[in-house]
């Protein structure tokens, strides 16, 4: 079944939204984890696993659900399907690939996050 012309240019807003996002708070996380690699001061590495884990859980994996539910409704409700161009099915592992990934590692930043949170 595909979409009307409406709904479809919303699901693609959606979707280009959602992952124009994921990849900004990656590049955006990505000098906070610099600065925490790369710092001597205790406070500012602490303050950086804090950060982290906040925007990870609040920002990285809702756009990483977001990006995957949205393409997803734009394969399956558009003509050009899930299956019938192997670069949609591609775009979909990768997806997925990247949003298992990022939530294995999320566990060991919050683990991390734990003890920058500790200050015994």
């Amino acid at each position: 079944m595909t979409m009307r012309p409406g709904v479809r240019k919303f699901a693609l807003t959606a979707h280009v939204t959602s992952s124009v996002g994921w990849l900004g708070a990656v590049a955006g996380s990505m000098a906070v984890a610099v600065a925490a690699v790369t710092s001597r001061d205790p406070q500012i590495v602490r303050g950086a696993y804090l950060t982290l884990e906040l925007t990870g859980w609040y920002v990285l994996v809702p756009f990483a659900f977001a990006s995957l539910l949205t393409g997803l409704v734009e394969s399956l409700g558009t003509t050009w399907g899930l299956f019938r161009h192997y670069w949609v099915l591609f775009k979909l592992l990768m997806n997925l690939f990247a949003t298992v990934v990022l939530l294995l590692y999320m566990q060991t930043l919050s683990y991390l996050a734990g003890l920058a949170a500790d200050t015994t």
